[in-house]
């Protein structure tokens, strides 16, 4: 189809979705209520909705009053109950599958419902909506010439009860209509492959025969990808093999600490890259904007937000505020009611407002992965933003990192412990140890302090990852690929201790 035909096609769409996220752009506090309204309405009648009395709930200091907060843990039974083969428990329509949440390092697994309506509502809404975003903003596109190479989860589907469960790219590749496939890479066969190593030289034997426009996926695993395809192929740079690529559309994982690696195989100052912001339990914002670090969130794909302050986060004090409170600069968790029957459920992650007209955030970090021992309160936002800062100035670059606590003993004081796999080494670990501990200092005003003259903690400690070492750590664990990552930051020793007992490294300070 010629390229003018496919983006006024496009464009149709385009105005016509256009024209509906106007509503919640212009009206965004309202268009919340009125959703959670729907929600209420639309579950009343469920076990769930019958137990909270949903029938009676008119506005959302009722539901916020009547309603408990919870985690996993809290759903855990019900789900199970849905996951055998019951209905109507906390959604009313039944629930067929169930994503398999690697969003956790822990070996204990979630298992998070997925509805028909939230797989067309809110996962396949947001994909459309993700391409006309862009092609909006790129008017001379070639996308729909060529097939986004999409890296998904590593996980089969496995079904039971009536019930199937997996990684949820693997959901989604099952449930696309059959013409999807034609415009993507791998093939289906190939792209819920289990066996992650064997599945990386399959998708690169059938990748470089293709006209790949796009690529999709985490970015660490991608990299890996990437990496392979140069390898195979003997070429230094992705256009060669790929001339028509022009975009990488990425999210999972923050994208700085892999930003110049990114720059290196793809050299081309208008190549553009879109992140986006999704989990298994909705798909939550978009970058709406060419080289913008700001994501767009997306407030009618059945997903109703409130936020809880960091500042009080698990303390008694602790307060929980719908989207119309938040403020911009703040650190928030996300608390979401979704159209696949989660209630007031917490996800774990943290956000900031840039903007709330519109309302734009950046994804700070996760609630558990973060260091506040010694009243540090160091996020990964600030980790990741020191790290950039510090690799730039020492030339150098990594793979991958994970920070943890070393505790006071006695009289010794603490730090912060990092192990490190370097791709490019600095000229010395000295230096660079100085200098990130100095950025660090920058960013985070709270590690400033207790830094000031050594107070509270010591200058940071540097462990040199040999190569592979996090790659082995997540092999050893069966968790290769899809949405699987290294946990960052941690107030415990569990992670880094089984990493330095894989690495047998040095430690330099």
């Amino acid at each position: 189809m010629p390229i003018p035909l496919v983006n006024s096609i496009a464009s149709w769409f385009l105005k016509k979705r256009f024209h509906q996220m106007e509503l919640f752009l212009k009206y965004p506090n309202e268009v919340q209520l009125e959703l959670l309204h729907i929600l209420l309405e639309t579950a009343k009648n469920t076990e769930f909705g019958k137990t909270y009395d949903f029938a009676s709930i008119n506005n959302y200091e009722t539901f916020k009053e009547r309603v408990p907060v919870r985690s996993y843990e809290d759903y855990e039974s019900m789900i199970e109950r849905s996951r055998l083969g019951e209905h109507n428990i906390f959604w009313p329509t039944s629930i067929k599958w169930f994503a398999k949440s690697s969003g956790t390092t822990n070996a204990k697994s979630k298992f998070i419902p997925v509805s028909q309506e939230s797989l067309e509502d809110c996962h396949f809404a947001a994909g459309k909506d993700l391409l006309c975003m862009y092609l909006n903003n790129n008017e001379n596109s070639k996308l729909f010439t060529g097939k986004s190479l999409r890296l998904g989860g590593s996980k089969e589907l496995y079904k039971e009860n009536g019930t199937s469960f997996g990684d949820l790219s693997a959901i989604i590749i099952d449930n696309m209509p059959f013409w999807a496939d034609f415009s993507s890479t791998p093939n289906s066969e190939i792209s819920l492959m289990s066996d992650w190593e064997f599945k990386m030289k399959a998708i690169v034997n059938e990748t470089i025969q293709e006209n790949v426009t796009s690529l999709a996926g985490v970015p660490s695993w991608m990299l890996v990808l990437l990496n392979e395809v140069l390898e195979t192929t003997d070429m230094e740079s992705l256009f060669e093999i790929w001339n028509n690529l022009e975009v990488y559309f990425h999210g999972g994982v923050s994208f700085e600490p892999y930003r110049d690696q990114y720059h290196k195989v793809l050299p081309s100052s208008s190549f553009k890259y879109y992140e986006i912001y999704n989990a298994s339990e909705g798909f939550f914002a978009i970058q709406d904007r060419n080289d913008s670090s700001e994501l767009l969130l997306m407030l009618d794909y059945g997903i109703f937000y409130e936020f809880i302050p960091m500042d009080t986060y698990g303390s008694e004090s602790e307060k929980i505020i719908p989207l119309s409170e938040v403020e911009v600069d703040k650190n928030y968790a996300i608390v979401i009611t979704t159209n696949a029957g989660l209630w007031r459920y917490k996800i774990g992650d943290t956000v900031r407002f840039t903007s709330i007209n519109p309302y734009r955030i950046k994804v700070t970090g996760r609630t558990k992965h973060h260091i506040n021992v010694f009243g540090e309160e160091l996020i990964i936002e600030n980790a990741e933003e020191a790290l950039r800062k510090a690799t730039k100035s020492t030339n150098c670059e990594i793979v991958d990192y994970t920070v943890a606590p070393i505790f006071m003993q006695g009289r010794e004081k603490g730090a912060h412990e990092w192990v490190i796999e370097f791709k490019k080494y600095p000229k010395s670990i000295e230096e660079f140890t100085i200098v990130l501990d100095k950025h660090l200092q920058e960013v985070n005003s709270d590690y400033e302090a207790k830094r000031y003259n050594n107070t509270t903690l010591n200058i940071l400690q540097i462990r040199e990852a040999r190569k592979g070492l996090f790659y082995d750590w997540l092999k050893q664990k069966n968790k290769l690929g899809g949405q699987h990552k290294i946990p960052r930051l941690s107030n415990q020793r569990t992670y880094i201790e089984e990493l330095l007992e894989l690495n047998n490294v040095n430690s330099f300070s």
